[in-house]
């Protein structure tokens, strides 16, 4: 049923923000067209001290990136001339094409607010024949976004197409992504419609194929089964119940990343990085007075 459970390593992107890490990892490079998949908090930083924690602009190829948050706001700017605030529920999703640069701010008064900033960052390569197409920006407000409600499960389709719903953000390839809620006790099938497909415990612990699974965990599953998971009452998370991220999709074939690229060949993640450290690619237009500078000689 599994073909894998991947734990996260852990990576600090300063200032306070860690990150767990699950995709890419040395026993799983991708789930279908997902190649990156972090969740960052809740942190909580005091008003004085929140920017610190800004990401400057940096670049990207070859992806669209999925930014979904769960608390705090993050306000994101890019090389298009965007300016756009993300709440929790809603969906920013970046095309980057053959280049896009953006940076995430913490400048809203409420960034760190209540519980704090928690937010699930993921990568999705695009088709070879995307590769080197525009870039684009679109948001899309939690309201849009579909709801399935029955027998102690509550879940919104992120991206995609999936249990009998339809997600309005478009895609160039076939995927899904979810964000499900469910009571102690509760348990779903994650349907077979897709080759490769995961499930990240974000909190509580889950129950699949006679064993448990607590938060932190991505479970990978093999392709024609219909896993069945089942939320139970954790003695040391305090949980009555599980909250769970569903992904997965086609796969589109090998790709290489390096830092914040991804391509299906290594000439133009070469190419990717004399742009950058050269000025080449455009910086916001609104945020160009700092930037993160191309690692050498080793990304993070």
């Amino acid at each position: 049923m599994m073909d894998a459970v991947l734990t996260p390593r852990m990576a600090d992107l300063g200032h306070g923000l860690v990150v767990r890490r699950l995709l890419p990892s040395a026993a799983r490079r991708a789930v279908g067209p997902f190649v990156f998949f972090d969740h960052a908090g809740p942190v909580v930083l005091a008003p004085e001290t929140a920017r610190q924690a800004d990401v400057r602009p940096h670049p990207h190829i070859g992806l669209a990136t999925v930014s979904y948050l769960l608390s705090g706001v993050v306000t994101h700017r890019d090389s298009l001339g965007v300016t756009q605030a993300i709440r929790p529920g809603d969906v920013n999703w970046m095309t980057a094409g053959r280049g896009i640069s953006h940076s995430e701010r913490f400048d809203d008064p409420a960034a760190f607010d209540g519980a704090g900033l928690e937010l699930l960052q993921s990568w999705v390569a695009l088709p070879e024949a995307d590769e080197e197409m525009a870039p684009a920006f679109d948001h899309y407000p939690q309201a849009s976004l579909p709801l399935l409600q029955r027998d102690g499960l509550w879940l919104r389709l992120i991206v995609g197409s999936a249990f009998g719903l339809s997600s309005p953000v478009r895609t160039r390839s076939p995927v899904f992504y979810a964000h499900a809620r469910l009571e102690a006790g509760a348990t779903f099938s994650v349907p077979d419609a897709y080759a490769e497909r995961a499930a990240y415990v974000l909190s509580g612990e889950v129950e699949c194929g006679g064993q448990r699974h607590a938060a932190g965990r991505m479970l990978v599953f093999h392709s024609g089964t219909e896993p069945a998971l089942r939320a139970v009452k954790s003695e040391t998370a305090g949980s009555e119940g599980a909250t769970v991220m569903l992904l997965g999709g086609e796969p589109l074939g090998p790709r290489h990343l390096w830092w914040d690229f991804v391509s299906s060949r290594m000439e133009r993640i070469e190419q990717a990085k004399a742009e950058w450290r050269s000025g080449a690619m455009a910086l916001p237009p609104h945020d160009r007075d700092e930037f993160i500078p191309l690692p050498e000689p080793a990304p993070r």
